[in-house]
């Protein structure tokens, strides 16, 4: 297990080695298959996940069938810890998007861990407080960004957390289709290939199979504005 990628989590990023590991003792691994769903939106919630491998969507669906993705978490990130301070039904659906390997601990579990490391607890909350202000932000861009800015911004956070250089460009390996990225910037599939095809006639990006070359960021992260 890379411990390095575990400490990135908030659960661990307070705790020395013997901590982490006897934390990890009590934790279950976990095999996702591509497309397959960990829990449902209104599922009853009682552990948490850690992401070791891979990338998990997080989204919503409307009564009318409509989806929204809320969010693309990758190695390093917690997911599902808000049903141990508000435990009601699951808010969203969890779904790997590749195959992905998880780690996770039972609220039964986590609780008197808490009690005797304040610190997580405090790391934790930290961690809820962003996501806070990230779906403040969100919100925000719905009504005052248009779509191409939306489309630069989820690139560029997509960029962020999955991207590494290559000789082309920064290559970009979200793993989503046309249409969960619409999903992702809540626009029409329609209105976002536009954004990206005039993006790529542009010479800021190159489109591939689930994936996309940056190669103008400065001028992305500008239309993101």
């Amino acid at each position: 297990m890379n411990h390095d990628v575990v400490r990135q989590a908030p659960l661990f990023a307070a705790l020395d080695d013997d901590a982490v590991n006897s934390l990890l003792a009590r934790m279950q691994r976990q095999q996702l298959a591509r497309a397959e769903v960990l829990f449902a939106e209104g599922d009853a919630g009682h552990r948490l996940f850690v992401i070791l491998e891979g990338k998990i969507k997080l989204g919503r669906t409307s009564s009318d069938g409509r989806e929204n993705l809320l969010a693309i978490l990758g190695p390093g990130e917690m997911f599902g810890e808000l049903s141990l301070f508000d435990p009601r039904p699951r808010t969203s659906t969890a779904t790997a998007v590749v195959e992905s390997t998880l780690i996770a601990l039972s609220h039964e579990e986590l609780e008197p861990w808490l009690l005797q490391h304040p610190e997580v607890a405090t790391q934790m909350l930290g961690a809820l407080a962003r996501r806070l202000r990230r779906t403040n932000d969100s919100l925000s861009d719905l009504v005052f960004s248009d779509v191409p800015g939306r489309v630069a911004k989820a690139l560029l956070d997509l960029a962020n957390r999955f991207g590494h250089q290559s000789d082309a460009g920064l290559l970009v390996d979200h793993g989503l289709t046309q249409e969960e990225l619409a999903q992702l910037v809540g626009a029409s599939r329609e209105t976002v290939n536009k954004a990206l095809a005039d993006f790529a006639a542009r010479g800021w990006l190159r489109l591939e199979a689930k994936a996309v070359v940056l190669l103008d960021v400065e001028r992305l992260r500008h239309r993101a504005r």
